[in-house]
């Protein structure tokens, strides 16, 4: 008992060192959600509230004769990477899977976020019988530009995997997508849901079949943008994970069998889903007492006691302002994806009142959800230099990010196309942005929690769709009154 009660203490003064502070949380996650609009691609509907965003892309597909229009930029760029959108869209649905009851009229916005990204998976699966299109738009071009998505005139290369240039890892994480996606709309359109869990099989079994990294395949188009440096064994337990939580089918808990061991990752983000697959997977032995799955529940553990602060077995830095830090570059994406995990596995342990061990430190659920809510705390606010990292959240947030659209004039203003370089004027100005990507997270700030706010500063200064969709997860949950 000694050493739980000296690690709660521990805790409590660690994480609580910066106030109580207990921002706005359901107001972070309307925000959080709308961002979203302001990252789509593809004609816009009438209810689209990012009013200073307009239709774009909209022959996204055509050079490969197909219609690939819609889904979403996946940061300050005009480039569709559909490796980092799936995983995106994985967390959105998990995030609606675990907290929908609890974010109230949100999980309508969530849902249609969700859509927006799976309609153009779909697109993607479907178009082309043996071909998974995984991309548009070529990204060594789209970055030597500053121009708004609606002005593009840079070429909407397309980019696909199959047989013969296999891609598992982008083909697993769409699966995934489609997957976690399908139990969301289950009750709400089945006939969608049946369509998102029967192209997911698809998927995945293509993703089985033809095994290689599609960063071989595809190389200079999506290096060093977007490449799997985790290789795709991960994306297979993630996505096999993902079916076999949409399915009960035991093919899946067979193939997620024949794959082995894991790596015992300290970090989960778009390209490394280890740890995301053991808590996922690890929901089997907890909730559902099945001792198959018990080596997952103790790879979560075991990755959890990486990242608490005063687990002997910890590698994970934290600032002085008690912020995780992990890598210089938009380190609030592993904050985001690796706090959601804490939430959510904390969630398990106080469903089955389950504890466990770092070293000789008893492990309680709230030690978890304190952690988590010191991440949501700082990045709202709560933090040595009181800057919100959300865009529009509270008076101090960042004016001039990296975002191509948010940095230029309004096409509703001024609608005659500034060209590939003509932006480049405003992107060096120290003006603020002239438009605000409301509930935008950006890279944040760097290891002594210190933030320059500027634009060319894009490992800091971008927002990117999946560090936004992990922070659903748990705004959700604090936004529910669920403070410990």
């Amino acid at each position: 008992m000694t050493s739980l009660f000296f690690f709660v203490l521990l805790f409590s003064s660690l994480l609580i060192s910066n106030g109580d502070a207990n921002p706005n949380y359901k107001e972070a996650l309307s925000k959080s959600l709308l961002f979203f609009q302001g990252q789509r691609s593809g004609p816009l509907p009438r209810g689209q509230q990012i009013s200073w965003r307009a239709s774009s892309g909209l022959s996204d597909g055509s050079a490969a004769h197909v219609d690939l229009t819609g889904g979403y930029y996946d940061a300050g760029d005009n480039v569709k990477f559909n490796l980092p959108m799936a995983f995106t869209t994985t967390m959105l649905s998990w995030s609606a899977l675990e907290y929908g009851k609890r974010m109230g009229p949100e999980l309508e916005n969530a849902r249609v976020n969700i859509r927006w990204a799976t309609d153009y998976l779909l697109k993607c699966a479907r178009a082309t019988p043996g071909k998974l299109y995984v991309g548009v738009g070529d990204p060594n071009v789209d970055h030597k530009c500053w121009e708004r998505p609606e002005d593009m005139d840079t070429p909407r290369t397309v980019y696909s995997v199959s047989a013969s240039n296999p891609g598992s890892d982008v083909a697993a994480e769409t699966a995934a997508a489609l997957a976690a996606a399908s139990m969301v709309f289950r009750k709400v359109d089945s006939k969608y849901s049946r369509l998102l869990l029967a192209t997911a099989k698809d998927v995945m079994q293509f993703a089985i079949q033809y095994q290689g990294a599609y960063s071989d395949s595809l190389s200079s188009s999506v290096c060093p943008f977007y490449c799997s440096y985790s290789g795709y064994k991960d994306e297979l337990m993630w996505g096999a994970s993902w079916l076999l939580r949409a399915t009960n089918n035991p093919y899946y808990a067979n193939f997620i069998k024949s794959l082995g061991g894991g790596d015992q990752p300290d970090i989960f983000s778009w390209d490394n889903k280890y740890a995301g697959a053991y808590v996922l997977l690890s929901r089997r032995a907890l909730l559902n007492k099945d001792s198959n799955f018990e080596q997952y529940k103790q790879a979560a553990e075991n990755f959890i006691c990486k990242i608490l602060p005063d687990s002997p077995s910890s590698s994970t830095q934290y600032t002085q302002g008690g912020l995780m830090y992990k890598l210089p570059q938009s380190n609030l994406q592993y904050v985001t994806s690796i706090t959601f995990l804490l939430t959510t596995y904390a969630k398990y342990m106080k469903a089955t009142k389950h504890t466990f061990n770092c070293g000789s430190s008893v492990i309680v659920p709230n030690a978890l959800i304190s952690l988590s809510k010191r991440q949501v705390d700082y990045i709202l606010g709560d933090n040595p230099i009181k800057m919100s990292y959300m865009v529009g959240f509270s008076s101090n947030f960042p004016k001039r990010i990296h975002h191509r659209a948010s940095s230029l004039p309004s096409h509703a203003l001024r609608s005659q196309s500034l060209g590939c370089n003509g932006g480049f004027q405003s992107f060096y100005t120290q003006n603020p942005n002239p438009n605000i990507l409301t509930g935008a997270i950006v890279g944040g700030p760097n290891q002594n929690d210190g933030y320059p706010d500027q634009r060319d500063d894009y490992s800091h200064a971008e927002p990117a769709t999946y560090i936004n969709a992990a922070f659903v997860g748990p705004l959700a949950y604090f936004a529910a009154g669920r403070s410990t």
